[in-house]
């Protein structure tokens, strides 16, 4: 079955049409940047154009950095705070004419990585953590999905969220080495290691194709690997979610 994947990021809006028995794009996947955050009005806009440029007509599977519960959005962290409350179900498809489903962007991506990826039928504990604008996760157990679990927002003992001391644009922002980085992002794993007691991390969104320069920086208990699908996961779980 094809079905249009779209993945909402802070900076940037992404999809193509996926082939969901497979895992695999059918065309080549389409990007259009955004403000940082982008309005509500702008993200609609910018996904009705997404829609336009595929020609798409059918359904459409939505990540969305926030937590959702049936569609209606429950929190705005690096997006437009406008979004609190709204059914962005019903908002999409409104605005396409096609039929959208929603679901946390993490979720997305660690669902196309428990099937079509390096976790593909894992049935431990595994915690799947998306890096970039904001941290992502993802919890499986046994093979199913615990959503919305939004552990960049989980504080560390220095007082601040994951995410704003670990994320892939707090290393951009503050410039630091991938050494800099990684000691950072390995503080932040030993404390949910400490917290959750996970049997497996998995490392996904653009820095897991950085993996070997800040590896030798992490040194957890918990075996930890770089995602297979990389950028592609948050479309293509979407597309599956549809």
């Amino acid at each position: 079955m094809e079905t249009l994947g779209i993945d909402i990021g802070g900076s940037a809006i992404k999809g193509t049409i996926v082939n969901t028995e497979t895992g695999k794009y059918v065309q080549e996947r389409f990007r259009i940047a955004t403000s940082q955050p982008a309005s509500m009005e702008e993200t609609v806009d910018t996904v009705k154009k997404l829609v336009e440029h595929f020609g798409w007509r059918g359904k459409i599977g939505c990540g969305f950095p926030a937590v959702v519960h049936n569609g209606v959005v429950k929190t705005a962290a690096n997006i437009d705070k406008a979004f609190i409350g709204v059914n962005a179900n019903q908002l999409f498809s409104e605005a396409t004419g096609c039929e959208v489903n929603v679901v946390n962007d993490a979720d997305a991506a660690g669902f196309a990585e428990l099937n079509f990826g390096k976790i593909k039928n894992y049935r431990g504990f595994a915690i799947f953590l998306t890096i970039g604008t904001g941290i992502g996760s993802a919890l499986f157990n046994k093979g199913n999905l615990i959503p919305n679990s939004e552990l960049g927002h989980i504080f560390m003992k220095n007082g601040l969220k994951g995410e704003k001391f670990t994320s892939d644009a707090v290393r951009k922002r503050e410039d630091l080495s991938w050494g800099e980085w990684g000691a950072r992002f390995n503080e932040y794993l030993l404390y949910l290691e400490k917290l959750f007691y996970p049997e497996l991390f998995i490392i996904g969104g653009g820095t897991s194709k950085k993996f070997d320069k800040f590896e030798s920086a992490l040194s957890l208990n918990t075996p930890i690997v770089p995602a297979t699908l990389l950028n592609d996961a948050g479309i293509i779980g979407a597309a599956m979610f549809a």
